[in-house]
């Protein structure tokens, strides 16, 4: 797994303290271009979130930036170890 719990841990203390809840959360991963991941990581989000990717050089790999409202940052959490279950994924 590319996204391991102490980033999580890390990010949801950040996030904590980080602003006033709810706001527009971007998400951005690098996952391989291949349509089964695509739709797993599209799955996991809602239908109005605003998805853009772009693939690398090679197309071997795609780049996708999700940006969707969040109410608190559990639930940017819970998102991330969602898409932790993806083979190769990698949060940035």
């Amino acid at each position: 797994m590319a996204i391991h719990d102490d980033f999580l841990n890390r990010l949801e203390a950040q996030l904590s303290h980080e602003g006033k809840w709810p706001k527009v959360y971007m998400f951005k991963f690098i996952i391989l271009n291949n349509n089964r991941d695509y739709a797993i990581l599209r799955s996991i989000f809602n239908e109005d979130s605003i998805f853009t990717s772009r693939n690398s050089s090679k197309e071997k790999f795609i780049s996708v930036t999700i940006k969707e409202m969040m109410m608190d940052a559990a639930e940017v959490i819970q998102r991330y170890r969602l898409a932790a279950e993806i083979e190769g994924i990698v949060a940035l």
